[in-house]
């Protein structure tokens, strides 16, 4: 919401300052109190036909478009394809206040915001991460030094409020996620194992889901430049290419979006469409979430997800032989 929207409201209401008074003066659950009784207020007023009316043109709540019956079946190869020390959670439709903002660093106004102190579920990975840092920490709590690591994954469909406008982007959709949390054993080994079983996974299950005929393409991208390389060959690519040599495995150091959100190493897994365009289907990549989280310098986090809806939509019904 504008400033200048803000300072209409407070400017007919006769009250400066009125929105700072409410976030900073009244405590949150005071707050709640009072949004709860405002917006009861107002449910108890509205008409079934405005219901209606509202159901029909709100962009969060209308229904999915993709097929259930190809999402169920997704989701499904999805999971049989999990790595086995893979855990996969099934999380809330909510997390707390400030999830996006305070790991992703992305703007509060992008997500579905609650009057309970709780925000919608908009990025699945850092409600993973959230979960991922509470186990380390036990594991921490039984041994400092552990090095013993946390896979998560989990099937969820996240709801964004900004603006959409191209034909895969949309207000609430299926994102199937991955989470690796652990501890740094130098060299970025632990970094570069995650990533791997990250990216092996998305070409499975890509490949068990789409047929052998559609053109898989896999990029890395290290916004610390390009010094690396030849590890990240030896221990990401040249071992994919070996396992799946029709797909298509390299570099992309012309990459730009991430960057501030990964702190160096990320991928892109796409799929050619019948059409012929690359579509992205899976990004992920490093990020300092448990670092920060536990306060602690050693920790290290590799985050990904796939678009399921978009899977599912660009590349028509599931094949005869994933069902």
């Amino acid at each position: 919401m504008s400033d200048k929207i803000i300072e209409r409201i407070e400017r007919e209401a006769g009250i400066p300052g009125l929105a700072a008074l409410l976030a900073e003066r009244l405590t949150p659950t005071d707050l709640q109190s009072l949004l709860l009784a405002v917006y009861r207020w107002r449910a108890a007023g509205r008409a079934p036909g405005a219901v209606l009316a509202d159901y029909e043109r709100n962009r969060f709540t209308r229904p999915a478009g993709a097929s259930p019956v190809a999402l169920a079946a997704w989701e499904r190869l999805a999971l049989e394809h999990l790595p086995p020390d893979f855990q996969p959670v099934e999380l809330s439709p909510v997390c707390p206040l400030g999830t996006v903002s305070a790991l992703g660093g992305l703007d509060q106004n992008w997500t579905v915001t609650t009057i309970r102190n709780t925000e919608v579920v908009s990025d699945s990975t850092n409600v993973l991460a959230l979960e991922a840092a509470l186990r380390r920490r036990d594991l921490l709590r039984q041994d400092p030094k552990s090095a013993q690591a946390v896979h998560l994954a989990a099937s969820h469909r996240l709801l964004r409020a900004q603006q959409f406008s191209g034909p895969h982007q949309v207000s609430h959709f299926g994102l199937f996620a991955l989470c690796s949390a652990g501890r740094t054993q130098g060299g970025l080994r632990f970094e570069l194992a995650s990533l791997g079983q990250h990216i092996g996974f998305y070409v499975r299950v890509l490949r068990a889901f789409l047929g052998p005929d559609v053109p898989l393409r896999v990029t890395l991208t290290d916004f610390a430049g390009p010094e690396r390389r030849p590890q990240l060959e030896e221990t990401i690519l040249a071992p994919l290419r070996a396992a799946f040599p029709e797909i298509e495995a390299g570099f992309d150091p012309e990459r730009s979006s991430g960057q501030g959100y990964y702190d160096d190493l990320c991928f892109h897994v796409d799929a050619a469409t019948p059409e012929g365009d690359w579509l992205n289907l899976a990004d992920g990549g490093v990020v300092d979430w448990t670092r920060r989280l536990l306060s602690n310098a050693r920790e290290r986090l590799v985050t990904s997800g796939i678009g399921s809806e978009r899977v599912c939509t660009a590349f028509g019904p599931t094949p005869t032989d994933s069902e």
